[in-house]
């Protein structure tokens, strides 16, 4: 994928416009009921003196809100510009005061939000926040300071690129605290230039981890959520990572690092993961392009990390581009993309982890793995049926264009082609997942893998956006009220909310997202066994697999 597709795929596919299951015993609702007694209502916010938490580097000061602990902007790391671009994050300086932990921290810089897209921004409810280098920051929602808890770690979408930890408002863990009595963390880290830039030849040996230094600040992340979550109630030995979109290829990245070993108990990934990532030889020719686009001397590491951002994004999406050429039409490239995206540098990142093989650092980790089924909505495109022939004659011959149209229509008679044209690009996510699937499976021993398709439809803006890419996220953190303008926040939102929350939570907390009323089998790459989430929750054997086999045929 050429760099401007990286910065583009997911962000067009999320922006671009005009330009159920059974009722459920749920833990948390005890844990709440059990705190009334301290006074707090749903709505109340206070800054108490025992909202203060010992970590390692010093006490940080939150606030209560709703009963939820709330930690925001946490140093997990010191700041990363300067002297300390491009080098492995250190320890956040230690301090003595108590921190305040009030609000959220910089965002790595990246390209705004255009916020043209109005309808799409509108589902999305967006927020930008601000930027800046010191950007290693953790988020943390907790029912208790004491306890023993399961402990979920949230890693954004946005590729590799952009995002933050609360680009959506989706993203708020404060109702899987409260509800469902875990310990929700989310995290910032450096991302495009400032991530995956191999500066070996011009700084030496001290940057032999420049080109994966956004991976290692997401291990730092957990490392310090190892050492430190207990002061917040949680369990530092039940640590589940999940993540949505290029925050799934993160997790799927991960498991395959020795240095996450231990630090992962459980993993889900959410419309994304298994990329083709280029060799360290490929990222290292790449790199040497951008120095000399910079124009500097070959061994002025100085000069890079005093240079602006823009200047230095600018030209890594430039020679990207003169390298990957365009991308061809449909599913991951066969070919490695260099840019802004983790290398397979024989060091930090030894495996091209769930795309390659399975890895076995991972063996004994249990997945839950899924997409939802509108992942190509762009709210700006109503193509009638004839256009949308069209476009994918071309993307995949007319036999087949014929077929997916003819196998759409009859399996969802209720959706508008609008809302069917938007489905399409969900089958090469369906596709990619049975790949996964059948990497672990290969695996003797293995843990188990749990699948799943969100395809809820949302009844904003007529009901023909369907269940888009990210659409998802507003259930999993049980967010239908903050997330209502894409939701509704209608009474079947609010039920399945609860019900995937729920599933998310149990898997945090067991390894098995059953509940009861609801029970949720392993996968395998034969019968593709998935739990579909909508108003009717069920398991279905390889739900769209007539549609999606016709892309493979």
């Amino acid at each position: 994928m050429t760099t401007k597709a990286i910065l583009l795929s997911r962000r067009n596919a999320l922006l671009a416009s005009s330009l159920g299951g059974a009722a459920a015993f749920f833990p948390g609702d005890v844990a709440s009921a059990a705190r009334s007694g301290q006074g707090m209502t749903a709505s109340s916010c206070s800054t108490p003196k025992n909202a203060i938490a010992q970590t390692r580097h010093g006490p940080v000061r939150g606030y209560v809100a709703g009963d939820v602990f709330t930690f925001k902007g946490v140093p997990y790391g010191d700041d990363t510009g300067g002297v300390n671009r491009w080098l492995p994050a250190k320890p956040p300086r230690p301090w003595t005061d108590p921190y305040p932990a009030l609000v959220y921290g910089a965002n790595c810089p990246q390209t705004p939000h255009s916020f043209r897209a109005k309808e799409h921004t509108f589902l999305q409810q967006w927020t930008d926040g601000f930027q800046g280098e010191d950007m290693l920051k953790l988020n943390i929602w907790t029912p208790s300071l004491s306890g023993n808890r399961p402990v979920m770690v949230y890693f954004h979408g946005g590729g590799f690129a952009f995002g933050s930890s609360y680009e959506l408002a989706s993203h708020d863990g404060a109702q899987m605290a409260r509800h469902h009595d875990v310990v929700q963390v989310s995290i910032n880290h450096r991302l495009n230039v400032l991530g995956f830039l191999d500066l070996t030849d011009v700084g030496g040996s001290a940057y032999e981890e420049s080109v994966n230094v956004s991976m290692t600040d997401c291990i730092a992340a957990l490392r310090w959520v190892q050492e430190n979550i207990a002061a917040f109630g949680g369990n530092p030995d039940r640590i589940m990572i999940f993540g949505q979109s290029g925050g799934a290829s993160k997790v799927t990245t991960l498991m395959g690092m020795a240095s996450g070993k231990g630090l992962i108990h459980r993993a889900a990934a959410q419309s994304g993961g298994g990329g083709n990532i280029p060799t360290i030889e490929q990222s290292r020719d790449f790199s040497r392009r951008v120095v000399q686009e910079l124009g500097i001397g070959q061994r002025d590491i100085g000069a890079l990390q005093k240079m602006d951002w823009a200047t230095l994004f600018a030209a890594g999406n430039k020679v990207a581009e003169q390298i990957n050429g365009p991308r061809g039409a449909g599913g991951p490239s066969a070919t490695p993309r260099v840019g802004w995206n983790p290398t397979l540098d024989g060091r930090v990142i030894t495996v091209r982890s769930f795309f390659d093989a399975a890895p076995d650092v991972s063996r004994d980790v249990p997945m839950l793995i899924g997409n939802t089924s509108e992942e190509g909505m762009r709210f700006g495109q109503n193509p009638t049926e004839a256009e949308w022939r069209a476009d994918l004659m071309q993307r995949y011959g007319a036999q087949k264009a014929d077929a997916l149209i003819a196998t759409l229509k009859r399996t969802h008679p209720q959706k508008a082609i609008r809302t069917l044209s938007y489905g399409v690009d969900s089958l090469g996510y369906r596709n990619r997942i049975q790949d996964i699937i059948a990497l672990r499976q290969k695996q003797p021993g293995s843990a188990p893998m749990y699948q799943y398709l969100f395809q809820w439809q949302s009844p904003q803006l007529d009901g023909v956006a369907g269940a888009w890419h990210t659409a998802d996220l507003a259930f999993v953190f049980d967010n239908t009220a903050l997330c209502d303008q894409g939701t509704g926040n209608t009474p079947e939102a609010q039920k399945l909310a609860r019900t995937m929350a729920t599933a998310w939570a149990n898997f945090a907390r067991t390894g098995n997202p059953g509940q009861p009323g609801l029970s949720w089998t392993p996968t395998d790459a034969t019968r593709c066994p998935t739990m579909v989430f909508d108003d009717h929750c069920r398991m279905v054997d390889d739900p769209e697999g007539e549609a999606r086999r016709i892309i493979l045929s």
